[in-house]
């Protein structure tokens, strides 16, 4: 396992560009509590781009007019006026095809947002499937919002109206992800200590209720091929499920406080994992190993130093689409961008009271969401891939790691396609 702590000096990281920034209105006398932002998200296609500002509400914004927004009018975009400008634009009638923009009452707290697409020849799981309130075409866009309550609303983002009501949950929605593959299968998890399987395509009907976990689930996703789900949560574990049969795979074990948030990289071979114990795992989660170790913190604090308040907790870790750079923004009021082959931050830039980040669908920025409800972006380190990477990316879609130490190749070819080298 490589250790990689932060202990290049500060100077010689480069300082990602600020892109812009979506400030969320605030009124005088405005609580403090409730505005915060936890969780931003893009459309799979990049049409949208979504986040909660806190006090019930969504907002759902055209991503390309976002950019060029910003280029128009610097980076500060205070969300009020260009409600109304794009609102005014989109009252014509010409412009009903184009994506518009729309600010959501969701009726309590937002906690969790996802987006999710409709692959119409991708079939309910369910047994009768003759009549349905809802038949999805291919152009169809969702995005799911989890709620204090633990309700969780699905939305039509083109409309914006509310097409179902989902409840079953008994507390805080923290974390929703759709399955990848189009099937608008979609997970949430929960302060119940429970993580919920709905088919959207069946009406929301919930398949199956997944338990492991003895506290709170804080966060969920998807393997690219949607075979797989990892969870973590309130504890020192994180959990591997078989999405085919709705049983767990195995627990990871290797963090030393709570695990708060996760993601794969976009051949499945990778999990990134983020924890208060100021560090970031990859892991392979086919076999369980970690393959490296970001640190926020220098010299590595001890296991009982790391399970306490260390001041560097991890708050959130995003992998981008090359399958090279990863994102982790924690309490240091620094967001970093990690290279999976590099053992500092290749990339820094800073934030403070950051709670969530996101790449955008092509990987060129990064979104942040902060306590006060505001959202953040910086241009992402550019790299060009190497065929070799992408030729790896393209081998580890289809085959896990135990087919591929399989394959009759020379050893070194072998630690490259399993990221060990």
């Amino acid at each position: 396992m490589a250790s990689f702590p932060p202990r290049v000096n500060e100077k010689e990281i480069v300082r990602s560009r600020t892109i812009g920034e979506l400030l969320a209105p605030a009124a005088p006398f405005d609580k403090k509590c409730g505005r915060e932002n936890w969780t931003v998200a893009f459309a799979p296609d990049g049409s949208y781009f979504a986040w909660s500002q806190g006090h019930r509400t969504v907002k759902l914004v055209p991503w390309s007019q976002c950019l060029k927004n910003f280029l128009l009018h610097g980076t500060k975009n205070i969300t009020n006026s260009s409600s109304l400008r794009l609102s005014r634009q989109n009252s014509d009638g010409g412009q009903k095809n184009k994506p518009r923009e729309h600010i959501i009452d969701c009726g309590d707290i937002v906690w969790s947002l996802a987006f999710g697409s409709s692959v119409p020849e991708k079939q309910s799981r369910c047994v009768n499937i003759e009549w349905h309130r809802f038949r999805f075409g291919q152009d169809q866009l969702l995005l799911a919002t989890g709620l204090n309550n633990g309700r969780i609303k699905i939305w039509d983002v083109y409309t914006g109206k509310l097409l179902l009501n989902l409840v079953d949950h008994t507390e805080v929605v923290r974390d929703l992800t759709f399955a990848p593959d189009g099937s608008l299968i979609l997970v949430s998890a929960s302060r119940d200590k429970t993580l919920r399987v709905w088919d959207l395509k069946d009406d929301g009907n919930m398949m199956k209720v997944l338990r492991g976990h003895q506290n709170w689930v804080y966060s969920c996703a998807f393997s690219p091929d949607s075979s797989m789900l990892c969870s973590v949560g309130a504890s020192k574990a994180v959990f591997l499920w078989d999405m085919d049969k709705y049983t767990m795979i195995q627990k990871l074990e290797g963090h030393h406080h709570d695990v708060v948030a996760c993601d794969f990289s976009p051949d499945g071979a990778l999990l990134a994992t983020a924890s208060y114990d100021t560090r970031v795992y990859i892991w392979d989660p086919h076999t369980g190993d970690i393959l490296m170790e970001f640190g926020h913190l220098f010299p590595p604090p001890t296991p009982i130093f790391a399970g306490g308040a260390n001041d560097r907790w991890v708050r959130s870790v995003s992998f981008s689409h090359d399958g090279l750079h990863v994102a982790s923004l924690a309490d240091d009021k620094m967001v970093r961008f990690w290279r999976i082959d590099e053992d500092y931050p290749v990339q820094v830039a800073p934030l403070s009271n950051g709670l969530c980040c996101a790449f955008s669908t092509d990987g060129s920025v990064l979104a942040a969401g902060t306590h006060d409800g505001s959202v953040y972006f910086w241009a992402t380190p550019r790299h060009v891939p190497s065929l070799q990477h992408l030729c790896r990316m393209s081998i580890r879609r289809v085959m896990p790691t135990q087919e591929v130490q399989g394959l009759p190749i020379p050893s070194k070819v072998l630690e490259f396609l399993s990221y060990r080298i």
